[in-house]
Formats: structure tokens, sequence, C-alpha cells
């Protein structure tokens, strides 16, 4: 008899993700047999955690097994893949800090977690961790295949890479197929009936090709009347929103303006370009309803709603075990039963997409069986795409490179050459305000940084 597949979470504290990931993975036949190592360093939500996947294993009937683990490298033993998934830091102090020190130079953000000054300093705070993951990975399961959702996932996936280039892996996130999902409605088309081709980095990835399937299978492309809904004032549709403070004018103006649609929300992008949050100008605020702080409103409401949640799950009835969009059941279950699937991830470019820089995070499609990832190329990126996506790879790099090369100037070039954070400060502005956020993160930052600042 083969050994159980085993699948090992590492930030299991997060205890919602964990339950929709390994939830997929006990609905899928191949894997409601599998050993699941649940790693936090937080000994509360690991319990919670545990009780909530076996109380889900018990309410399937699944043959799957539970471990909890304080220590990383025991749990990583011997596993088939590694699912990640933790916020270095946290909400408080280090999500709060990355808000209202730039908030008090006039910088202010809505997610603050991918690009932009706070998406900087989170990639400081986590590309060492996932590093650490990375070197036990070598110790004690080198070929596992490592299913990241960390973000800043870009800046994540090349460091990785750049240190560990023998590690397999893949950064997973979901604004593909839920903004699939966003535009059948918009357009009252059924989302299977949808056919699509994305190509680009993390959160700044476009829908190159965009049609639908009809009756007598040819297909039909639907940017025509995407756009002429949208300027005719029908789209996008307010009446159904899952956040009311995020009504996505952004992407749509995008669009008009650039001719393609966007991956991630409107609430992400409109921090990763110079256009729309700008001092002064509390009309363009009201324009485009960007949430200004709006993570940090999430990450109190995810709090209460998960007390609620609680309630139900650590309670003595069965949990309803529902599917979840996330990708990471998917591509286990091709890698194990050699079923291929496709779907998009983040990988390093070699060779995926020509006018962004080698090496540098790209999304794009990727084949799964049980060879692993396979991702493909992808060609015809109208060039202001990518020229827009070059504002943003650029201060990826600074930051890989200042992790890699333990070289503090670089945060502070990356910081510069934000577009959002260049826009609103200058020079003199950008330094003092990484001066000020080092000092404030302190222990979360590399011990290189700290120290470098303290001689200072």
């Amino acid at each position: 008899m083969s050994k159980p597949v085993k699948i090992t979470f590492i930030g299991a504290g997060s205890t919602v993700f964990a339950k929709n990931i390994i939830g997929d993975c006990l609905l899928r036949p191949a894997l409601a047999g599998a050993h699941f190592a649940l790693m936090d360093i937080d000994p509360e939500r690991l319990s919670e955690s545990e009780i909530v996947i076996s109380k889900m294993v018990s309410s399937l009937g699944a043959r799957a097994t539970v471990s909890c683990h304080q220590d990383q490298r025991e749990a990583l033993e011997g596993s088939d893949f590694v699912v990640v998934a933790f916020q270095i830091g946290g909400y408080e102090p280090c999500t709060v800090t990355d808000f209202e020190i730039p908030k008090s130079y006039g910088l202010r953000q809505t997610i603050g977690d991918t690009l932009g000054i706070g998406g900087i300093m989170r990639g400081l705070r986590t590309v060492p961790h996932l590093w650490g993951i990375c070197e036990d990975m070598r110790a004690v399961c080198p070929d596992a295949l490592m299913l990241q959702y960390v973000n800043p996932m870009a800046i994540n996936t090349w460091a990785i890479s750049e240190k560990y280039p023998d590690i397999r892996q893949v950064g997973l996130c979901h604004s593909v197929p839920l903004t699939a999902a966003e535009l059948a409605e918009d357009l009252d088309v059924d989302l299977s009936r949808l056919r699509y081709k994305v190509g680009g980095i993390n959160h700044m990835a476009f829908y190159l090709h965009l049609h639908e399937v009809l009756d007598d299978g040819s297909t039909r492309d639907l940017y025509p009347t995407l756009k002429k809904l949208h300027a005719s004032g029908a789209i996008p549709k307010t009446d159904n929103l899952w956040n009311p403070r995020c009504p996505n004018y952004v992407r749509y103006e995008v669009m008009q303006k650039l001719g393609y649609f966007v991956t991630e929300s409107s609430e992400h992008f409109a921090e990763y370009v110079p256009w729309f949050i700008k001092e002064g100008r509390k009309d363009l605020i009201d324009r485009f309803s960007i949430p200004l702080d709006e993570y940090p409103k999430r990450c109190i409401e995810q709090v209460a709603d998960w007390k609620e949640q609680a309630k139900a799950f650590l309670g003595p009835d069965p949990i309803e075990v529902k599917a979840s969009p996330e990708y990471a059941s998917e591509i286990i279950n091709a890698v194990v039963t050699n079923t291929p699937t496709t779907i998009y991830g983040n990988v390093p470019n070699h060779g995926l997409i020509d006018a962004l820089p080698k090496g540098c995070a790209v999304e794009v499609p990727c084949l799964i069986d049980s060879n692993g990832v396979q991702p493909t190329r992808v060609d015809g990126i109208p060039p202001q795409l990518t020229a827009l996506m070059r504002t943003n790879v650029s201060v990826q790099e600074l930051t890989v490179r200042a992790l890699v090369d333990e070289a503090p100037e670089h945060v502070y070039h990356a910081a510069m050459l934000d577009p959002h954070t260049a826009a609103e400060l200058d020079l003199d502005q950008i330094c003092g305000l990484v001066d000020d956020l080092i000092s404030a993160h302190g222990q979360w930052l590399p011990n290189w940084l700290a120290a470098d600042r303290q001689a200072a």
C-alpha cells in the first residue's frame, strides 16, 4: 500500500483559508485519504484549525489524518506538497504601521500588500521566512511542490527563484478566475461560456482575449460589448457588490484608456499607478469611489467574522464542506492523478514574456499534470501594457535585490521608483518615510536591515 499524500500547511492558524484549501482536497477522492500536517507558531490558532479540519474529515467520513506542529522542519518532513499562507507581523503591529506612518507623510493607501511602500515593507518582512521554508524543504522534502499564497506575490516568487532555484514553486492568486466571474456578471454571460487568455504580472495581468462560446461552437469577441456597456453607464453593476465600499470604476477607466481589462480589483489597482490617488484631488477619490485605508478595515471585519464563524465551527455540529475557487486542490489532484488541468500561476520569467525582464515573476497559463507546473509562453501583449507592468516590476526588482544582496540602499531606491509614492512625495520625504518605517518595524525586518538603520 502506497503512503498517503502528505500536504503540509504552513500558517495553518489562518483557519478560514486552511478550511477552504483542505476542504477542497477532502472533496477529491484521490486526496480524501491524505495526511494534513498543520503548522503555525500560534498554539491557540493552531488548535482551532485542528478542531475545524478534524471535524471536516469526520463530517465527510474521509480517511484523512491530521497532525499539528509548531516546528516547521518537523511538519515538512516527507511532504509532497507545501501550502504557505501567512502574514508576518499580522494586522497589529505591522499592517497598522504600514498605513499610519505613510499617512503622516501625506501618502495614502488602499490595500498596501502588493506594491507601494506597504508592499515593499511586507516583502522585506516576508521573504526571509519563505527562504527559511525553502531551506527546510531542501533538507527534508526536496521534491515537494510549494503552493505559495502569500503577498507580495510577485516579490516573493522572484526572491524564492533567485535564491532557491531548485525549489519547485508556484505563486497562486484568485484574481484571474474571480475577475472572470465579475465580467460574466456584468456581461450577463454564463461563466462556463467564457474563454479568455491572460498574461502579465500578478495583480497587473490583462485579459488579452475575452470571448463567449456560442451554441454552434463558434465564439464572439466580448470586448466591443464590454466597452459599449461601460460607455453607456450600464456597467459596472453596483447592485450586487461583495463589498459596497469597492465599486469597480478604476478598472473600467483603465480599460477605456489602455484597451484591456486588468485582473486585480479597482481598490488594489488604484495604488499601483500615479493616476487616481493624488493630493488635493478629492474629485478623483469621489469620482472613482476609491476606498482609502480599505485593508485595515477588512482586517478588523475579518477578525469579527471569524469570531462569529468560530462559534459554529468549534461547536458540536458537523461542518458543511463546499468547494472554494482556490487552485490548490486542483493542482494537487492533477499532479497525484496525472489528470491534466490548466491554471494561472506566478512563475519566474524564463522566456515566457519577452518584453519583461528575465527572472521576474510573471502570471501566465500553466499546464499541471504529474510533471508538475509547466508554464506556457504568452506572446502579443500590447506595448502599453508591458510598459505599465515594467513600472511595477522595477519596484519588485529593487526589493528583491535589497533582500538577495542585503543592500539597504535598494529599499530606498524601490520606494523612489514606486509610481504612487513618487507621485505624492519628494525624494527627502521618501527617504524619511523609509527611515521611519525601518525603525518602527525593527525586529520584524531582516537583521542586516535593522542593524544598518541602528548603525546610521
